[in-house]
């Protein structure tokens, strides 16, 4: 069963219900999902390449159509009123795909124009201002680079002033220093007002950006919560200790605790929960020194979202 969502549907800017998809050739590429993603949050839908993440957003945005189930955007039914809940959404795609020979300012202005939008001029100037284009307006999108050819993508999505904004993996082949960017830009996006769905196999970037988080692995969605509350929930905390004689082996007295013992006997890890109280570190530290064990270093280390979304696809896999 899909994971219960808990946005109630008249909360929710985006609602999916039983949305899945079978080609004619028999593969399950969704498996029926339930989704409700609230108006004004930053929702990263995180998944290994070919988890389904683009396929599922490309059925809300009415680009590919579902083989059962529904989809409102912002109220909109997208099978049977396509062109209403298509002007809510802004798309942003993978590919850097836009019409070299135009302008940014042309190409920006065109996109708004195809969705029966009076001209804007003064709402385009800030689109472009607040994308650090608007140096760049009159050139013609060829001469740009990679990054500002991305940025175009977003200001051509936002043209026609969507509530919703889709970015398909946004900071594929970007360096690290065009990235902190995208996401400063996607945070002001929030900030004005606009719900941020993006697609993503960056840990870091769910981590950094993310309201909520759903994990999509093999055409299914196997979990979504709040970023901190998944952290919390399932994030465990280690505790290494750096011996000052190695062990042959964990001693039968400590045989029950939730110690691992490195290959060459130097380090003695424990793992605790990090939502429990009673850590149990204290007794740990007094048992070790009742059968002599000292440590000349201690350091801790907490789960990464990474940690957790191995764990969650490997958990998946095993069931499968």
């Amino acid at each position: 069963m899909p994971p219960e969502s808990s946005v109630s549907r008249s909360d929710a800017i985006v609602s999916v219900r039983g949305v899945g998809k079978t080609y004619k050739s028999g593969l399950q590429a969704l498996k029926p999902i339930d989704l409700d993603i609230r108006r004004g949050e930053i929702f990263a839908l995180l998944g290994p390449n070919g988890a389904g993440k683009t396929t599922l957003i490309s059925i809300i945005c009415g680009i590919v159509n579902a083989s059962e189930g529904q989809v409102l955007a912002d109220g909109h039914d997208v099978a049977r009123d396509y062109r209403a809940a298509r002007a809510k959404i802004g798309l942003v795609p993978q590919e850097l795909s836009t019409d070299a020979f135009e302008t940014v300012w042309a190409t920006v202005n065109f996109s708004r124009g195809l969705f029966g939008k009076p001209k804007d001029p003064v709402y385009l100037e800030k689109v472009l201002r607040e994308l650090s284009l608007w140096e760049k307006r009159d050139a013609k999108i060829m001469t740009l680079s990679g990054g500002m050819k991305r940025r175009v993508l977003i200001a051509k999505a936002l043209s026609h002033e969507p509530s919703i904004l889709f970015l398909d993996e946004p900071t594929a082949g970007v360096d690290v220093e065009l990235r902190h960017d995208m996401w400063q830009m996607v945070r002001r996006l929030r900030e004005n007002g606009t719900t941020v769905i993006l697609t993503t196999h960056y840990i870091e970037e769910a981590e950094e950006m993310a309201d909520r988080i759903g994990v999509i692995a093999k055409g299914e969605l196997i979990l979504v919560e709040d970023t901190h509350v998944l952290m919390r929930k399932l994030g465990k905390k280690q505790l290494a200790l750096t011996l000052q004689h190695p062990l042959e082996a964990i001693p039968p007295a400590l045989a029950s605790l939730p110690l691992e013992l490195s290959a060459d006997g130097t380090v003695l890890t424990y793992t605790f929960d990090t939502q429990t109280e009673e850590t149990g570190i204290a007794g740990l530290l007094r048992v070790l020194g009742e059968h002599g064990i000292d440590f000349k270093d201690l350091r801790s280390h907490e789960s990464s979202l990474e940690d957790i979304f191995v764990s969650l696809v490997h958990r998946k896999e095993a069931r499968a």
